[in-house]
């Protein structure tokens, strides 16, 4: 099945089944940050729309346990880079609607929290199609990166779940 039309079916499921974004346990999060020993205290998030999964509250969460929060900011040709966040940060909204940093203070992430429609049947990360996320992970080399996937990410007929 082609990647628009696995977007548009998984969009319009996320829609009909959650009226709001969706919540996570933040102690999930935080295993996986000590499951892969990360030392950096580095972690760039994003803020949620079309009902993907919340990590808004995540991050006040990690910002509280001494980690720097970053969210992206979206550049020209398709570029993106991210810039500090914190709880109490005013934002601006970018051209597509989404909330963005209003400082310029430019932070490398060494854990990305990475938005999805859903994935593939070989757990390839379908996003919008526009491939920011693609071209920003490409620029932050040997960086991990959490996919926030969900049970209703579907490709065709399958379903699957990270756990």
């Amino acid at each position: 099945m082609e990647k628009s039309l696995i977007r548009k079916r998984i969009i319009k499921t996320r829609k009909i089944k959650f009226k709001d974004n969706i919540n996570i346990d933040f102690s999930k999060i935080i295993s996986l940050i000590k499951k892969n020993k990360k030392t950096s205290k580095i972690i760039g998030g994003y803020y949620p729309v079309n009902h993907e999964i919340d990590d808004i509250k995540i991050l006040y969460h990690l910002e509280k346990k001494g980690f720097k929060i970053c969210l992206p900011k979206i550049k020209k040709n398709f570029q993106m880079d991210f810039y500090k966040f914190s709880n109490n940060d005013i934002l601006n909204l970018n051209k597509y609607g989404i909330p963005e940093p209003l400082t310029n203070i430019k932070l490398l992430p060494d854990i990305l929290l990475v938005p999805l429609v859903g994935f593939d049947k070989n757990l390839n990360r379908i996003g919008y199609g526009a491939g920011y996320y693609d071209r920003a992970i490409a620029k932050l080399k040997k960086k991990k990166f959490i996919n926030n996937w969900f049970s209703f990410s579907f490709s065709g007929n399958k379903s699957y779940s990270y756990k």
